[in-house]
């Protein structure tokens, strides 16, 4: 059953805007407690305007526009608006570096970048090497800046809106940077019928109806908050809750203040939340579904669920299937730790080395039957041959190891990919090696994830110098730091005379692995 049609994003939002028009589709609540809000038929209007603006400045259908910004209806917006032109975004992390951000730019073709004041020295840092870069423009500010437009100078002056043509929903809607086995990040090209499909998931799956109010926290620019939240939202017509940043000593007080009856965790949130002292108020509430990714010990959760009066319904996703494969139900057994199983058009299959089913039980790949462009991502931007690896024979490879029980309920194993899960965010062990392999004083480098107890992993690094060069634990950390967006930056580094070696050469991370972990500190 085709659950979208023949629509695209703006479609919806038209939908949206003519049927609840005087409903409220966002409220935005900034660090510092300011609240923004659209009704449905105001934020179609601004988007209108958002699309004639970027059709002014010469942004054309299927070019790509990255939007560099936290959470903020300005991110919102500009996604809107290209996608109502016909162009594609590229969501930037905001913790990137100038060096992440000069591939992201340049490996996404993007012609423009959509920023705010406090990243516009990086960028200036970077630009004379994007030469498909024609405009910045500056959002979340009325002061004017030397060689950049301002975002809201440009949608102000704005003709009126012109009628853009109709979007097939195959059409590319944005590019996510996720990270992988490369030493550099791929580009994941999601389509309309991407976003629209994991909208209805998300609907499906929290039996939202239109008075839900759905809160979250995380980025806007991973595919968690945009299915979990925003689509969600837009899809059922409920209201949408961004908070600018995560606060753990406020954000209990948030769902409560906001009304939310949803809400989206990870880890790292769920613990820094947990640690909070206990307050009377911390059952009174109107949530009704937390839906959580990456698991926590059984302590961990039982605590959580019993002080805060809640269900976690965990669930597994991943930005290359537009999020959600398999969850828990919203009602019934949920036997923990599963990640439940398959949602609403979904086929899932644990498969060994041979792309051959294993039996229940037996740990394997986690793959995904899906439709490229439909239900699975349409593809690797510019790497065809990464895209046929990923997808095959119609299933998409997760790089994920899992495995089913006889009632066909998923569990999480481990990672094939060598990802590692920091505080919600991917880290690629292969992207921190090459950064430790390109100073002069390291001879080579294998990096590993070790537990960590807020975060679920942290980054630790084992390195080996040059005989003709001396560094320091803290010289290498600094050097990091200058490189990589601080989730990246190893928390632990050891300096040895050398690694473990398979009999091709290959460093044995296995070996390593095994080693105890780190605890507290830096080490070498």
């Amino acid at each position: 059953m085709d659950l979208i049609g023949n629509r695209a994003l703006p479609d919806l939002l038209a939908e949206q805007a003519e049927r609840r028009g005087a409903v409220t589709f966002l409220v935005f609540e900034d660090k510092a407690g300011r609240l923004q809000e659209f009704t449905y038929r105001d934020f179609a209007a601004r988007v209108e305007r958002v699309a004639a603006a970027f059709d002014a400045l010469g942004v054309r259908r299927g070019e790509k526009v990255t939007v560099h910004l936290p959470n903020c209806p300005e991110f919102l917006l500009a996604w809107f608006g290209l996608a109502t032109l016909g162009a594609v975004t590229v969501p930037s992390n905001v913790a990137n570096t100038g060096d992440e951000m000069l591939h992201v730019v340049n490996n996404s073709d993007s012609v423009a970048i959509v920023t705010e004041p406090a990243s516009l020295p990086m960028f200036w840092q970077i630009l004379d090497r994007c030469p498909a870069v024609r405009r910045i423009a500056l959002a979340r500010t009325d002061k004017p800046h030397e060689g950049v437009v301002l975002f809201d100078e440009i949608i102000r002056a704005a003709a009126v809106p012109p009628t853009f043509a109709a979007i097939n929903p195959e059409t590319e809607l944005e590019m996510i940077f996720t990270s992988g086995t490369t030493a550099r990040p791929k580009g994941v090209v999601l389509t309309h019928a991407n976003a629209l499909r994991s909208g209805e998931r998300m609907v499906e799956h929290l039996s939202m109806r239109p008075g839900d109010r759905v809160l979250t926290a995380l980025p806007a620019f991973h595919v968690n908050a945009q299915s979990t939240t925003i689509l969600s939202s837009l899809t059922v017509g409920a209201t949408c809750i961004l908070l600018e940043a995560f606060s753990a000593t406020r954000f209990w007080q948030q769902i409560r203040d906001h009304e939310a009856t949803c809400t989206s965790l990870v880890a790292a949130l769920l613990r820094t939340i947990a640690a909070q002292p206990p307050a009377p108020g911390d059952r009174k509430h109107r949530l009704r579904a937390v839906f959580f990714a990456i698991n926590v010990t059984d302590q961990e959760k039982e605590a959580f669920e019993k002080r805060f009066g809640v269900e976690l319904l965990n669930g597994y996703g991943l930005s290359e299937a537009m999020t959600v494969v398999t969850a828990v139900p919203t009602h019934g057994p949920k036997k923990w730790p599963s990640i439940g199983r398959p949602v609403v058009d979904r086929e899932v299959r644990i498969v060994d080395e041979t792309d051959r089913e294993v039996s229940p039980g037996t740990v394997g790949e986690i793959v995904v039957r899906g439709v490229p462009g439909r239900t699975i991502m349409k593809g690797y931007y510019k790497d065809p041959v990464a895209t046929a690896a990923a997808v095959r024979d119609g299933w998409l490879h997760t790089g994920d190891h899992g495995y089913m029980d006889e009632q066909g309920w998923f569990y999480f194993f481990d990672r094939k990919k060598d990802v590692i899960k920091r505080g919600g965010e991917n880290v690629s062990a292969s992207e921190v090696e090459r950064v430790l392999a390109e100073h002069p004083g390291i001879l080579e480098a294998a990096v590993i994830a070790v537990p960590d107890p807020i975060k679920d992993e942290a980054v630790k690094a084992f390195v080996v110098l040059r005989e003709t060069l001396s560094l320091t634990v803290e010289e290498i950390v600094a050097y990091c730091a200058t490189r990589l967006a601080k989730f990246k930056v190893p928390s632990f580094v050891e300096i040895r005379a050398a690694l473990p070696k398979t009999s091709i050469g290959k460093v044995e991370k296995k070996v390593l692995r095994e080693e105890p972990a780190a605890t507290a500190t830096l080490q070498e």
